[in-house]
């Protein structure tokens, strides 16, 4: 009887974070989807504002279009976050093993969250690689008529690397034409060219975004180690952000307990003795948390997303091995995966995620101890 009790409140709990978690990145998605849109789509001598970029998805994919990739995202933040919480909890129940008010300090609060972050990047990244691809998409014109595709035999090559792409016959002829060295009367240079995968476009570039943004096609055409792009700055990104959401989350609560504990008579010996905060203060704090934790790691979020709409072969990534290709920049730029191109861009839309992260704290927490208190109290 125990532990079906165990099961049940455990269950309760699962539900209660999924539908808030999800809730949560429903309300705040179309926030998201315009601050990627700004990040990957600025440039130095080029910004996006979010009403340009909001006319945009609206016209190629209508009123819907900011909402394309939700499911990605809405089941790994699940995980993600859920993995975040657990791990947070599990880290601090070692500080809080025989203190009297089970009080953790914002500096182990801080320690928690950034192991915490790491273990939630390594679970998420996956999703919002496809969320990413899925997003861009929404924004960019597809159509057959423009690129000049012809339904015809694609290559052994290229139908193992990419499933259902036609080439683009038009460059493939062009390139061709290119080759005036050679003899262009030979009826097999078409068809030769269209064996090498470099040549599948057509123009020696890999295909764009919105081509390769199913996990088959992302897991042919470029491994799966694809789907874990930009770890780098994926992992200080999460770190950072879960460091400084504990630390300021735990801060704040810490100082409305003392608060509430002010004027108290008798004066409160523990934490018990104060008694539970409002949820509405707790949802508060964690929105404020949120957007703190946003603001110091918006940098390494622009990098993640910019390496992530980079579309990169195995056969390239496989050259670069073989080169020992280096990564460019600073030591510092190598190690948390920041592109020197993107330095002058790293705080675009800085202020729409510190938004939508800010929202869907507030709103996380709060619908979660809604929930709690309905299916507790049934």
């Amino acid at each position: 009887m125990e532990d079906f009790s165990k099961n049940q409140t455990f269950a309760i709990h699962a539900f209660a974070g999924a539908s808030a978690l999800t809730l949560g990145t429903l309300s705040t998605y179309p926030f998201d989807t315009i601050k990627t849109l700004i990040q990957v789509g600025s440039g130095p001598d080029k910004q996006l504002t979010a009403a340009q970029v909001f006319d945009r998805v609206r016209k190629l994919s209508g009123d819907s279009g900011v909402y394309n990739g939700f499911g990605w995202l809405a089941l790994g933040r699940v995980l993600g976050v859920g993995a975040r919480f657990g791990t947070y909890e599990m880290l601090t129940a070692f500080y809080k093993d025989g203190r009297k008010d089970n009080y953790v300090y914002a500096s182990e609060a801080l320690m928690a969250g950034i192991a915490a972050g790491a273990v939630e990047s390594l679970i998420s990244s996956p999703f919002e690689l496809l969320t990413v691809r899925a997003q861009v998409t929404s924004a960019s014109r597809v159509s057959n008529s423009s690129m000049g595709l012809q339904k015809t035999s694609v290559s052994s090559s290229v139908a193992k690397l990419l499933r259902g792409y036609s080439p683009d016959v038009k460059a493939l002829n062009h390139s061709v034409g290119l080759l005036s060295a050679l003899n262009t009367k030979q009826a097999n240079l078409t068809g030769s060219l269209k064996e090498y995968p470099w040549m599948m476009t057509g123009t020696g570039r890999a295909p764009p975004v919105y081509q390769v943004r199913r996990p088959i096609d992302v897991i042919s055409l470029e491994g799966w180690g694809a789907l874990w792009r930009g770890m780098r700055s994926g992992l200080v990104r999460d770190s950072i952000f879960g460091g400084v959401f504990f630390s300021s989350w735990q801060f704040l609560h810490r100082a409305m307990l003392d608060w509430k504990a002010v004027g108290m008579d008798p004066i409160p010996s523990s934490d018990e003795d104060i008694g539970p905060l409002h949820p509405l203060a707790v949802s508060l704090a964690a929105g404020f948390s949120g957007s703190v934790a946003a603001a110091a790691s918006h940098s390494f979020d622009t990098a993640k997303c910019r390496s992530q709409c980079l579309v990169l072969p195995k056969y390239i990534t496989m050259e670069r091995k073989f080169l020992r290709w280096t990564l460019p920049g600073r030591r510092f730029e190598r190690l948390t995966g920041i592109h020197p191109r993107d330095r002058n861009i790293l705080f675009r839309g800085i202020w729409l995620r510190m938004a939508r992260s800010g929202v869907a704290s507030f709103v996380f927490i709060g619908s979660y101890f809604f929930v709690i208190d309905r299916l507790v109290s049934v």
